[in-house]
């Protein structure tokens, strides 16, 4: 699913009355006020997930192709953690697929 995509579902899920212009600003808030508050704080909403920023400390590593040690640089990443509730909305259940993964039809 893209952007438009789910603007227009999200269109589609506050009403009628309610235009694309109106969900794609609803979607571009809610994006902005997340990425500005996850570079504070973690952002948990319940129900859904936590959106954290995880530092990595600086370390050495080894060139795979000559095996010679590296220094790695110290390095910030975006972490999610969905919630249990959130897990299991989207996963199948138990016994739902077979050895191989699921199949769509």
């Amino acid at each position: 699913m893209n952007k438009t995509q789910l603007v227009d579902l999200i269109q589609a899920k506050l009403g009628k009355d309610a235009t694309k212009k109106c969900a794609e600003s609803a979607l571009s808030a809610v994006l902005g006020a997340i990425s500005d508050a996850v570079q504070k704080d973690k952002v948990q909403l319940v129900g859904f997930g936590t959106f954290e920023m995880k530092t990595r400390a600086a370390r050495t590593g080894r060139n795979p192709q000559t095996g010679e040690a590296m220094k790695i640089a110290a390095s910030s990443t975006l972490s999610f953690k969905p919630s249990s509730v959130f897990k299991k909305e989207v996963k199948p259940a138990k016994g739902g697929c077979k050895k191989g993964g699921c199949k769509k039809k």
